[in-house]
């Protein structure tokens, strides 16, 4: 599905609906299920996903400040969000919003995820954010501000203090169609530039002659093979033993794949000239994709530094 941008949309496989399917499906009660889960499966509306804010590094959730405050039968959300994909998009009728419900409660307990429907009054949509230019999902990514914004207490989605414990779980398989989407997208790139090299003469003789393109041409086939069998090992391993048990792999894939996407976009720019930097092939946006791609579920330095401490841990146990 990576090969065509929006081949995801035809599927009913697009970030963020899918994460929010996983969700619903998992956490979610049968009136949240019945209400909102339902619909997306079955394409009628599209969803959005609260989460980063302007204010603070949202790349360690736990410094979200929006605040969920229960009045009563209600909650009333107050704060400022940014970077919302699928907010923008006409069929988006319902925001998974995350912010803190305890203030004073450990750390990893202090916040919750409700469900918002989007035209719960209060809403402000501030701006659409483009990406290098352009909107980067259907209509942008967008800014948005809350302010008093009331619900009914059954939309809180598995309890208050969860919203951390929802958010991890959520992040597995959405990271894996990430990465999915990006080799796909390498692969396309990959092809591109090997039909441009060969068609094209430079110097008398074809790009396709010269070593430098060739060894080009040659690492981005190994690239794209090891990218994608180490996905197929980190979707294996969530598979049978589930999200937690295959943490290592998701991060390994999440550091690989849209790196290396972005790697064998750039080598295709090189080797189609003005025309790759152009909207006369998908090269340019899939370099652009992948470069927001390596910040969007947290930035490569968070999945590093998760995944050296995870391997420090496996391999000083062996040693026990």
């Amino acid at each position: 599905m990576g090969r065509v941008e929006w081949s995801s949309t035809v599927f009913n496989c697009s970030a963020p609906d899918t994460g929010n399917m996983e969700v619903l499906a998992k956490y979610g009660s049968p009136a949240q299920q019945e209400q909102w889960l339902q619909p997306l499966l079955a394409g009628d509306i599209r969803s959005a996903y609260v989460m980063t804010e302007p204010q603070v590094a949202s790349s360690d959730a736990t410094n979200l400040e929006m605040s969920i405050t229960r009045d009563g039968g209600d909650y009333v959300i107050n704060g400022r969000k940014w970077w919302i994909s699928g907010v923008m998009h006409p069929d988006c009728k319902v925001y998974l919003v995350m912010g803190k419900t305890d203030f004073d409660a450990p750390r990893h307990a202090q916040h919750s995820t409700i469900i918002v429907p989007a035209d719960t009054p209060g809403i402000t949509i501030v701006r659409t954010m483009p990406v290098f230019g352009r909107p980067n999902t259907p209509g942008g990514e967008g800014e948005m501000v809350f302010e008093n914004v009331r619900v009914p207490a059954e939309n809180l989605i598995l309890g208050e203090g969860r919203g951390f414990e929802i958010a991890q779980g959520r992040l597995g398989p959405g990271r894996i169609h990430h990465c999915m989407r990006s080799i796909g997208q390498a692969q396309r790139a990959l092809e591109l530039m090997a039909r441009r090299a060969e068609s094209r003469v430079a110097f008398g003789k074809k790009l396709s002659e010269q070593g430098s393109i060739r060894q080009d041409i040659a690492r981005s086939y190994f690239e794209v093979e090891m990218a994608r069998l180490l996905t197929l090992k980190a979707a294996d391993a969530m598979d049978r033993h589930g999200n937690k048990q295959a943490r290592d792999l998701i991060a390994a894939i999440k550091i690989v794949a849209p790196k290396l996407a972005q790697t064998v976009a750039d080598r295709a720019i090189q080797i189609f000239g003005g025309m790759g930097v152009s909207d006369d092939t998908p090269i340019a946006h899939i370099w652009t994709h992948n470069r927001f791609l390596r910040l969007a579920d947290g930035p490569d330095e968070v999945h590093l530094s998760q995944l050296g401490k995870l391997k420090i841990a496996e391999y000083c146990a062996l040693d026990a």
